[in-house]
């Protein structure tokens, strides 16, 4: 029987999935140890090999078949746009991707004037104004704060997940328009799907109990 290779995105949203594969019997005693300089984990017993990942390449390993799952948020899995199979929603680090700006900027989205973007997801900005909204706008990628962006007056508005909206409260920003929901999803590659389902859905159905 082959390994079957699970990528998780590092951070807390790994240690939340471990939590989970655990509750399920899946266990990993290796990638316990804090100090370990590891990149690959196995359970040999089950033929499972894991390994942690920034969190924006997981559908990449995902898609080229390095991994066979992955577990990512789905706003990595919309900005980067893989082919991948998106299987269940483990309902992990629940938020929105909203745009956000302050309350003068209600008005140019009503009227969709053209305005400026600032964003960590170009790709998720540009879908939402461009396919939904209709709207020209210009979209400025920063890797930051983005929060800084229309205090400073280099955008309007920007598009960011919230969670709680204290970081736009206490900047005078709001919450001007959600684009959706936003979680922790279980990702496949395809052929992998094929060829490995059973072993696959196994996993799938007993994380899916566990929720």
């Amino acid at each position: 029987m082959r390994y079957l290779t699970i990528a998780l995105a590092k951070g807390r949203l790994a240690k939340q999935t471990l939590s989970l594969l655990e509750q399920t019997g899946i266990t990993c005693e290796e990638m316990k140890d804090k100090d370990t300089r590891k990149l690959i984990f196995i359970n040999e017993d089950l033929k499972l090999k894991f390994f942690l990942s920034k969190t924006s390449d997981v559908p990449t390993y995902v898609e080229y078949g390095a991994a066979d799952l992955g577990v990512v948020g789905s706003d990595t899995i919309m900005e980067e746009g893989r082919k991948v199979l998106e299987v269940l929603d483990l309902g992990l680090g629940r938020c929105d991707m909203c745009v956000a700006g302050p309350a003068s900027a209600k008005e140019l989205l009503r009227k969709n004037e053209v305005i400026r973007v600032a964003s960590k997801y170009p790709m998720i900005a540009k879908d939402y104004f461009y396919n939904k909204k209709h709207q020209t706008v210009e979209i400025i990628k920063l890797n930051g704060s983005v929060e800084l962006a229309p205090i400073v007056g280099l955008s309007e508005v920007i598009v960011d997940i919230v969670e709680t909206g204290s970081t736009l409260k206490a900047n005078g920003l709001e919450v001007l328009e959600k684009i959706c929901p936003l979680s922790a999803r279980v990702i496949v590659n395809e052929a992998s799907m094929k060829l490995q389902r059973e072993r696959i859905m196994e996993i799938v159905k007993s994380l899916k109990n566990t929720l």
